[in-house]
């Protein structure tokens, strides 16, 4: 583990300065999977959907009459007194899609519900520029700061990174690629059909004649639109994609047993063996128990083959069958607003999209009782994992795909320096127990990873201390950026948990401060994205925060 400064990195081709996108928004499809050999199984012969002509150009989105957007319920993690509780456990977490889709609402000029936003998603999608390992034995390096929290200045704010090494593009294994395409009535918008075609074309330059491509579509029934096809025969399949046409009612669980059918009839051993499921999730006849959909991935994912989910649309989306389902299928959900995201993603991204370099990947933090008062972890609510969980192999965790870096955050209430939110205890003792002898003095927190290598069953061990002198006086450009995010998460959640002078005018003064060169412009985009909150919550009755569903 690391706490220098970050490595100088092969920089990313620029992509255009990014304002506000009122028409749509990202793909943000950080794939990451497993690579095992499995059986062979039957041809996935089908019956061909009915080839049609493509779809008239795309006219403004309209959303349905009546929201029906489904998100999983989040309940803010607690502060956390260490003497009772010390040890906190969670499973890593790439996906990116809540960022996208809190985006596409505010570009909209709404505010999200309050469920819509999960804090570790937004602080994830930008690049802090983690130092990168130096071999390939250890998949990541990890690096840690801790400095005052930019909300109160009686915590202390630990960032953790995970940061995986790259593989330059033609270095990558072959790749087999199934598209899911929903083409249900409800894809029948141009923020949904029409958008999944242009973003699936933007990834087919990209590939190469060792990989191979197939495309299913589902609506009513399933069908083979296109079976295994070399990466290199971009004409043929992007005729494939033009004749998809929205059209009838969603039968997921069909689609998804032709599409793994098909993955397993080109699948290509120590290779790259993925679906990726492109829907709106209105999953509304067929096997529409989310339990039993959830069940058939779990089943398939032992086989090889990985699932990714990306979400379109507004009005029905339904984020938490999206999101539920790329957990239990060792992949990752991303949330379509744009062509620009699907650039950032599927091009300039594309090792960490295709490429899985550590699975079921933990993190366990044991805080030292007689020097952290309390704690709390900003976001992962959904990931939290038991204690006896982080050596448990058999419990499934996180991805983590070439060139990803992942990001979290605890906030800390040291012994003894007035930040502590709750008070003594009258009746019963608030002492911590003394630590073990061989742990120094100042040491904060032991700080612990496990991981698997692809194809491995077994987990690796990573340990290292924090120290109360690392605490740094004032917090660096990375650590300010992913506080600045994530203050802007906790505002639109109410901000119940931020210091009571610190605000929008907070969140934006951190972001500017740590604006850094900003190649691609995302961090200029958050900037206009928090402004615009700023002034919805300002117009909004009673402080502008949305209860889940409406």
């Amino acid at each position: 583990m690391s706490s220098r400064s970050p490595l100088r990195i092969r920089p990313r081709s620029p992509l255009p300065a990014r304002g506000l996108l009122v028409a749509g928004l990202a793909v943000a499809l950080a794939l990451a999977g497993c690579s095992r050999k499995v059986e062979r199984a039957e041809s996935a012969d089908a019956a061909a959907v009915e080839y049609v002509s493509a779809p008239e150009p795309p006219m403004a989105a309209q959303a349905p009459a009546t929201n029906t957007e489904n998100y999983e319920k989040i309940e803010p993690n607690p502060i956390h007194r260490t003497a009772e509780q010390p040890v906190s456990t969670f499973s890593i977490d790439v996906d990116t899609g809540s960022y996208a889709n809190v985006r596409r609402m505010l570009a909209a000029g709404e505010l999200p519900p309050k469920d819509a936003v999960r804090i570790e998603e937004l602080v994830n999608y930008f690049d802090y520029g983690y130092p990168r390992p130096e071999s390939k034995d250890v998949p990541f390096e990890v690096t840690t700061e801790l400095a005052p929290a930019p909300w109160n200045g009686k915590r202390v704010l630990l960032q953790i990174g995970i940061q995986g090494y790259d593989v330059e593009r033609e270095q990558l294994p072959p790749a087999n690629l199934v598209l899911l395409a929903d083409t249900s009535g409800s894809m029948d918008e141009p923020d949904k059909l029409p958008l999944l075609k242009r973003a699936f074309a933007q990834l087919l330059p990209q590939l190469r004649a060792q990989d191979r491509v197939s495309i299913v579509a589902y609506a009513g029934s399933a069908g083979l639109v296109l079976p295994p096809t070399p990466g290199d025969h971009g004409g043929e399949i992007m005729d494939a994609l033009e004749r998809l046409q929205a059209g009838g009612s969603t039968n997921g669980g069909e689609g998804i047993q032709l599409a793994y059918a098909t993955a397993r009839q080109a699948y290509i051993d120590g290779g790259i063996n993925r679906v990726l499921l492109a829907t709106d999730g209105d999953f509304n006849v067929g096997v529409a128990n989310q339990q039993a959909l959830e069940t058939l991935v779990a089943d398939q994912r032992k086989s090889g083959i990985a699932l990714s989910t990306l979400g379109f649309g507004t009005g029905n989306y339904n984020d938490a069958m999206a999101e539920r389902l790329a957990d239990v299928g060792n992949g990752n959900h991303a949330y379509i607003d744009s062509a620009l995201e699907a650039q950032k993603v599927l091009v300039e991204e594309m090792g960490s999209t295709l490429m899985t370099i550590a699975g079921d990947v933990k993190v366990q933090v044991e805080f030292n009782p007689a020097t952290v008062a309390e704690y709390r972890l900003i976001g992962y609510e959904n990931r939290l994992l038991k204690r006896e969980d982080f050596n448990n192999d058999q419990v499934d965790a996180g991805e983590i795909g070439a060139g990803h870096d992942v990001t979290a955050l605890y906030e800390l209430a040291l012994v003894g320096s007035g930040g502590e939110a709750s008070d003594p205890l009258r009746y019963a003792k608030d002492e911590a127990p003394k630590p073990a002898g061989a742990v120094k003095p100042d040491e904060l927190a032991l700080l612990k990873l496990r991981y698997k290598r692809p194809g491995e069953d077994r987990s690796r061990l990573i340990e290292s201390p924090l120290m109360r002198r690392d605490i740094a006086a004032q917090p660096g450009e990375r650590m300010r950026f992913a506080a600045a995010v994530a203050g802007f998460g906790e505002m639109l959640r109410g901000g119940e948990r931020l210091g009571p002078g610190f605000g929008w005018d907070g969140v934006i003064g951190l972001a500017r401060s740590a604006r850094g060169d900003d190649r691609n412009g995302y961090r200029g985009e958050f900037l206009q994205l928090a402004q615009t909150a700023r002034s919805l919550q300002a117009k909004a009755p009673g402080g502008g925060t949305v209860a889940a569903g409406e």
